[in-house]
């Protein structure tokens, strides 16, 4: 789309586009998962945003490009937005407060159902099953909460990383191999 566009600017959008990529794989995604994220500002998505601004579509096809480059920059935003406030955990305190109230309930309400009659294996396997589905659905809260980590089931930036592979193949593929301002990681050059 940015080939669409008129050049050098066309040319300037792709390669800001893939520093933009490159700064959420391996600056914003880390700061994410160690939750020190903040308000930061994407350099790149600035740099995006003044490219843009400075370009005068003329043709209908550069029109329509030029339109579908600033959806897509309120595209990007939210999903920004939405990262950076799902790294921060999504639950309030209140609920968790609620919520282990809750299980503390629960459990003192099978200490009392518990009949001295039966074995203690049945009422130790009873209480048990409560507890741990109890203690599962807990930890998996806590898990949607916090979704940014390095571990096992931490969401990852594949789609982002996917993207960047697929506009490196595109870019390949039209010959178009202009230096990049930035580097592997996404830090400008300049």
């Amino acid at each position: 789309m940015g080939a669409t566009l008129p050049r050098p600017a066309g040319d300037e959008l792709i390669g800001q586009l893939v520093c933009y990529g490159r700064t959420v794989v391996f600056t914003e995604w880390p700061r994410a998962e160690s939750g020190s994220q903040g308000d930061e500002l994407n350099p790149w998505g600035t740099e995006l945003f003044r490219t843009l601004a400075g370009i005068q579509p003329r043709t209908p096809s550069q029109q329509a490009a030029y339109s579908k480059w600033l959806d897509q920059r309120f595209e990007r935003d939210a999903a920004r937005i939405d990262r950076i406030h799902g790294a921060v955990g999504i639950i309030p305190n209140p609920l968790w407060v609620v919520l282990i109230f809750i299980s503390v309930v629960i459990f003192g309400f099978m200490l009392f159902f518990a009949d001295s009659a039966e074995r203690a294996t049945t009422q130790a396997l009873l209480m048990g099953s409560v507890v741990s589905v109890i203690a599962s659905m807990l930890l998996l809260i806590q898990f949607l909460n916090s979704p940014f980590h390095p571990g096992v089931g931490g969401v990852r930036p594949v789609a982002m990383e996917r993207a960047l592979r697929i506009i490196d193949e595109e870019l390949r593929a039209e010959d178009r191999n202009r230096p990049l301002p930035c580097d592997a990681e996404g830090n400008p050059l300049r």
